[in-house]
């Protein structure tokens, strides 16, 4: 598979909807954990990342603007048992529930589907980053725009490669209806030493229009320690 440029894919598509990255860095001692979220309505766009005792949610902004939560509102991050949970929604909490009942993620996620918010059916897409550095990546989404049929595609990264990254977003671009993300999870280079430096060249390359929060978080594979980095177009 081709190694990709991140920043460059990010540049090219205005509209990747919400996105995961998962990998490993440079140096090999940490795990790489990204995700970031955009918006077109006002509804979407009205949302901060804050931090929770085991993670991140997503909270409104102005709260006189929210309108519909159901799909906005969610822990995109929580941790369990060592293993860091990153997805688009509230199935956060279902494999964080699966986990604490002693299941896996595959378990929790065949209890759901895509997004109900017809004609788009948008994408779940979640990641579980291991303590060891391992990683998984999932997609559920529509057959072909179908809402009575459900695919799920389950991507498990055993080997990290140091300085190598997986990229699942949602949609292939700007639509209407939106595509789904079709194909593997893109492979992409992790040249970036620090949190930091990684947060500052995904949110640079975010379309300037819909960019609306990224969380960034470089794991040490040897102590756990973790740094985290928080940007929001709304402060």
């Amino acid at each position: 598979m081709k190694v990709l440029n991140l920043a460059e894919l990010l540049q090219a598509n205005s509209y990747p909807g919400r996105g995961i990255v998962l990998g490993r860095s440079a140096d090999n001692t940490k795990a790489v954990i990204a995700y970031f979220i955009m918006g077109r309505s006002v509804n979407s766009r009205n949302r901060i990342f804050t931090v929770t005792e085991d993670g991140i949610r997503t909270e409104a902004f102005d709260p006189s603007k929210m309108t519909d939560p159901s799909l906005i509102i969610y822990h995109p991050v929580r941790v369990y048992g060592g293993k860091t949970i990153v997805t688009n929604g509230d199935q956060t909490d279902t494999i964080w529930h699966a986990f604490q009942e002693g299941q896996c993620y595959r378990h929790a996620l065949l209890q759901r589907t895509f997004e109900p918010d017809a004609p788009n059916y948008t994408p779940r897409i979640s990641g579980v980053m291991k303590p060891d550095g391992s990683y998984n990546l999932s997609i559920l989404k529509s057959f072909e725009g179908d809402p009575s049929q459900t695919c799920r595609y389950f991507f498990e990264y055993d080997a990290p490669v140091a300085g190598y990254g997986h990229f699942i977003h949602t949609y292939m671009g700007d639509g209407d209806p939106l595509p789904s993300f079709e194909g593997e999870p893109e492979l992409v280079g992790i040249d970036a030493p620090t949190a930091e430096a990684f947060a500052e060249l995904v949110w640079s390359s975010l379309n300037q229009d819909n960019k609306v929060s990224l969380f960034v978080r470089y794991l040490d594979l040897a102590t756990g320690e973790t740094q985290d980095v928080i940007k929001n177009v709304n402060v």
